[in-house]
């Protein structure tokens, strides 16, 4: 299976999952009040904090944390992303900042499924590898996410029937 992948009404398992597959998630628009507040309480920094002090820095002008970038990133992928029926647990990560989110950015996440692998200790789970590309609205690549995220596999989750109905309706709860 190829494609693009779509379909909030459902969980994904990792046999619903292949190489190649495309996403693209919802969008976000950042203003300076979102940015100042988020540097204020976790990266109180003068060129996010301060217009006129972002001025004068390589920055030229106020900009948002790579780890705002990431947790909007991250709060896209949860909402409209790729729904994996336990939600996405990731096991690492890298991010890379090529460009920083400024006030009026419009972001958008737009990823690919690089590998997905069986587990072979834990029948019932796996491991997909993702990249994604936080862009704004002029298609600037803001952040670069390469992740590994565990999945369950329908097989085992069928038999046992342990998580699925639970997690299906918390889903749908959060929506």
């Amino acid at each position: 299976m190829s494609g693009k992948i779509s379909g909030r009404d459902r969980s994904f398992y990792l046999e619903d999952v292949s190489v190649g597959q495309r996403f693209s998630t919802g969008s976000l628009e950042l203003d300076e009040t979102q940015i100042k507040t988020f540097a204020a309480q976790f990266d109180p920094q003068p060129f996010h904090l301060d217009a006129e002090i972002a001025k004068a820095t390589l920055f030229g002008g106020l900009v948002a944390s790579g780890w705002h970038t990431a947790a909007i990133t991250m709060r896209l992928l949860v909402t409209s992303g790729i729904p994996l029926a336990w939600g996405m647990i990731g096991t690492e990560c890298s991010v890379k900042w090529p460009n920083p989110a400024r006030p009026g950015d419009t972001l958008t996440v737009h990823g690919e499924v690089t590998q997905v692998k069986p587990s072979r200790s834990r029948p019932d789970r796996g491991t997909i590898n993702i990249i994604a590309e936080t862009r704004n609205q002029r298609d600037d690549v803001l952040q670069i996410l390469t992740a590994t995220l565990l999945v369950p596999r329908r097989s085992a989750e069928d038999q046992s029937g342990r998580l699925r109905s639970d997690i299906d309706a918390k889903s749908r709860k959060r929506q």
